[in-house]
Order: C-alpha cells, then sequence, then structure tokens
C-alpha cells in the first residue's frame, strides 16, 4: 500500500447504520494517469472518495490492515492542510454561501500555499479560469451563476489548488472528481475532460474521476475501476474493464459492447 508515488487506499471498510457501504476496496492511483471509478448508485463510489479526502476515518481496532496512503505516507498522520497541498477535491456538490466574486473563488484553491505570492495566485487564477473556460465570468458574482457555470469556477478552483507550487514539488499530486461533468452540457463535458487528460499529461498529476455516464469513462480514462457489492473487482483499461459480463455485475443490466467508430481501441457500449 505504501507506494512512494502513488494515492493508495487498501481493504476500505465503511459501514453506515445497519448497512455495509465498502468491504474491504481497494485502489491505487498512479502520478499521470487518469482513472474513473463507475458503480450503479449507492454503490459507494462517492464513500471511497470521502475516504481518499481523509473526511471518513476508518476504524483501525475493527480492520487493522484498512489504510490509505499518500505518496507513501498515512494520511491518518497527515493534518488536513498537508493533504491538501498534494491533493485537491471537487465534492458533487460543492457548497459555498459567501457571496464573493468568481476570482475570489477560484483564488481560493491557493489557501493551502500561504508562502506564495500575491503576484503568483493572480496568475495561477488567471490560468485556470481560462482553462476552465470561466474567464467571461471573473467578475461575476459567484451565487448568481447558474449550476453548470458553478461548477466550471469550482473546476478552476481545484485546479488552482493541484498546480499551486507544482514545480517546487517532485512528488505526485492528485485530484479527487466527483461527477464533475454533471451539470455540464456536451460541449463543456468535453472541454473538462480534455483539460483533465492534458493535465495529467503535462504536470504529472493523478487524477480519479466519479462519472455515471460509461462512454465518457471509455473515451477518457486510462484505467476504469469498477465498484460492486463494496469492492472494486476490477480496474484495468476501458476495453478490458468495461466488458458486457462486468458491467451487467455493475448495473444489472444487459449491454452490447463495440469498438469505438471513431476512436480505435476505445469501446462504445450500448445499454437496452
Amino acid at each position: 500500500m505504501h507506494d512512494p508515488d502513488s494515492f493508495s487506499a487498501s481493504e476500505v471498510h465503511v459501514k453506515r447504520g445497519q448497512g455495509t457501504v465498502l468491504a474491504g476496496a481497494s485502489f491505487s492511483l498512479a502520478p499521470g494517469e487518469v482513472i474513473s471509478l463507475l458503480g450503479a448508485n449507492g454503490a459507494g463510489k462517492s464513500t471511497l472518495l470521502s475516504v481518499l479526502a481523509g473526511e471518513i476515518k476508518l476504524d483501525a481496532a475493527a480492520h487493522p490492515r484498512a489504510g490509505v496512503s499518500l505518496n507513501g505516507a498515512p494520511i491518518s498522520a497527515m493534518s488536513l492542510s498537508r493533504q491538501a497541498r498534494s491533493r485537491a477535491v471537487l465534492p458533487q456538490t460543492p457548497g459555498l454561501g459567501f457571496d464573493l466574486d468568481v476570482k475570489e473563488v477560484v483564488a481560493m484553491g491557493a489557501y493551502p500555499f500561504r508562502d506564495l505570492s500575491a503576484q503568483a495566485v493572480q496568475s495561477l487564477t488567471h490560468s485556470a479560469l481560462e482553462k476552465a473556460d470561466v474567464a467571461h465570468l471573473a467578475s461575476r458574482r459567484y451565487l448568481e451563476l447558474s449550476g453548470g457555470e458553478q461548477q466550471r469556477v469550482q473546476f478552476a478552483r481545484v485546479l488552482v489548488q493541484v498546480l499551486a507550487a507544482r514545480r517546487a514539488d517532485p512528488q505526485g499530486r492528485y485530484m479527487l472528481l466527483d461527477e464533475p461533468t454533471a451539470s455540464l452540457d456536451p460541449l463543456h463535458q468535453q472541454t473538462l475532460l480534455e483539460t483533465v487528460k492534458e493535465l495529467a499529461q503535462a504536470e504529472h498529476i493523478g487524477i480519479l474521476l466519479i462519472l455515471h455516464d460509461v462512454n465518457l469513462a471509455a473515451l477518457w480514462s486510462d484505467r476504469v475501476a469498477l465498484l460492486s457489492e463494496g469492492v472494486i473487482f476490477v480496474c484495468d483499461e476501458p476495453a478490458k474493464a468495461l466488458t458486457p459480463g462486468n458491467l451487467h455485475k455493475v448495473y444489472g443490466v444487459k449491454v452490447h459492447v463495440m469498438e469505438h467508430p471513431r476512436r480505435p481501441g476505445k469501446p462504445l457500449v450500448v445499454f437496452g
């Protein structure tokens, strides 16, 4: 589990009330790769992301072999501020009750890096606004935006966080994105996922995407992880992971899988 250059979870168990959500899920994300996590509603995808983010503490007494490590160190021994310098999280429904303008919200991504100059924060903020295609909204009030616009602004915020002081940090960095495309139209879904892919490759950043759209996952991921019955039972390249049998196990429906007509080597999944 303690790979010096990865973000890993091992034998994660989580219960809610009398029910088991995760029953020994294990997972490893390397810098530079994009992994999509797929599962049915209620399968535990967001719960696993919360464990990786340090928001849910594991019961070490009940499961002594369970744990999460960030670049070889257990996150249980790290402060949240230290974790925030190596990984950025975009939750499914990011909440913000303060009436700030967009550029102020995006600049919040630099908060874990108090040593950055104002000029560096300003430059990062401008770049992130451009990458997230929200530069034209920079002076707007965040609470006045549509749901999709707010989602793109929050994506820009995590871009600032994951890129702050990047050149001085030799270790892997990571982004955990929970349904980042859910409120976006097809154009901005593609723009966001293109940015994610470029970021992983150019900046050596490992990216975990929770998605509902199987075909988006197939197109933009290096590997696809399938979660069912509390465990990740496969994590492989899309063509190997997204088989009819595996998808039936996850979703309980029959599918047809063919080669994508415009992306050789990528599968296209047809439901129904």
